[in-house]
């Protein structure tokens, strides 16, 4: 195991390690969004992550969303309080907490959206699914902002835009999976008002074409938020930027390969090819990092009705100016380049250990 670089100075690396080999045998997904940040970024990362993985667990584990919940926000508690339970996991996001001033209120959302997960909320209309994904996947995004070191409200409510917008991805990319262990994200009223019974459909899962046209509305939801959360890359530290956008192209074409492909079973996993990753990795890595900002020198949207509470801020958001040192000089392609590489090869593995049946997070991570 290669050693990890930690910059919290009060975090034991004992519980840095014990953090990373949490995620390495039960949480994929997150221990593969830390090697898409620098090196100076991914003990923090894990921190964060590893605390999202024990409060999922425990959520589940106590058999009643409510006392599940509340443990969880107890130990949050503690956490804010710079007293956390003696696990690894808590005195890494304690750390973390204390050394990047994690928001609050992100932390309660995603805790939320746990016990909604657990408590197998029905979710009726687009704003019903909007408020989830805000929860699970929003409010983390907001986090890896603090992390970032961009606290200010443009850059989080567009983290939130970007985690939102892969949430929404993640939910039409399942619906199968979904379905077979009886959960439905897509807005149940789309579906009764194309004539589908979203009940007796969860009984017996067929591809339909209501389900379609639902997946395909979902999809252009999410289109619009990465639209929206482009424009706050360039607000992002200049290092993080090619993995950041790596990771929104890629999520981005998982949506558009299902749009291209309308005879695909929607109830089967949708994974883009490999030679796309390579090419949409090279776009990510040779775009300018104010591309996204020359045509838009003006006032941001404002954050996302559904991630409000997660803003403290004012409802319009001004744009910060770009840094001048932000530039990516072409000398320095090789050497990003090869930093991710080995995450094509990471992501490729865990492809198919979802294949072979792995156990992912069910959210992902910006």
């Amino acid at each position: 195991m290669q050693p990890m670089r930690n910059p919290l100075p009060d975090l034991p690396p004992r519980d840095l390690v014990a953090c990373r080999t949490l995620l390495a045998q039960g949480s994929k997904s997150f221990a593969l969004a830390s090697h898409l940040l620098p090196g100076r970024l991914r003990a923090a990362a894990t921190g964060l992550y590893a605390f999202c993985r024990i409060a999922d667990d425990l959520i589940d584990m106590t058999g009643k969303a409510e006392a599940g919940v509340e443990l969880v926000r107890l130990r949050v508690d503690q956490i804010y309080r710079g007293e956390p339970f003696p696990h690894p996991a808590d005195r890494a996001f304690a750390a973390v907490v204390r050394a990047c001033a994690v928001p609050r209120p992100a932390v309660d959302a995603l805790v939320e959206g746990f016990a909604w997960d657990a408590e197998e909320r029905v979710y009726e209309t687009l704003d019903d699914v909007m408020d989830y994904a805000a929860r699970v996947a929003g409010s983390v995004g907001v986090m890896m902002s603090a992390i970032m070191g961009r606290p200010q409200d443009a850059a989080l409510a567009r983290a939130a835009d970007l985690g939102m917008a892969m949430q929404l991805t993640n939910i039409v990319r399942d619906i199968g999976e979904d379905a077979r262990n009886g959960r439905l994200y897509l807005p149940r009223l789309w579906l009764r008002e194309a004539g589908l019974d979203p009940v007796a459909w969860l009984a017996d899962p067929q591809d339909h074409p209501a389900i379609r046209l639902a997946a395909h509305r979902l999809l252009e939801e999410a289109d619009r938020l990465y639209r929206r959360a482009e424009l706050g890359i360039a607000l992002l530290p200049p290092d993080c930027r090619p993995a950041i956008r790596a990771a929104r192209l890629i999520y981005a074409e998982i949506g558009r390969a299902i749009l291209r492909n309308p005879r695909a079973d929607i109830l089967h996993r949708t994974v883009v090819p490999r030679s796309r990753k390579w090419r949409l990795l090279l776009s990510a890595l040779v775009r300018l990092p104010d591309e996204g900002l020359t045509h838009a020198r003006q006032a941001l949207p404002a954050p996302h009705e559904a991630v409000r509470f997660m803003m403290p801020g004012l409802p319009e958001l001004s744009l910060p100016a770009v840094p001048a040192s932000a530039g990516l000089a072409w000398w320095d392609l090789s050497g990003r380049l090869l930093t991710i590489l080995p995450i094509l090869e990471k992501l490729e593995r865990a492809e198919r250990d979802i294949a072979l049946g792995g156990n992912p997070m069910r959210q992902p991570q910006t």
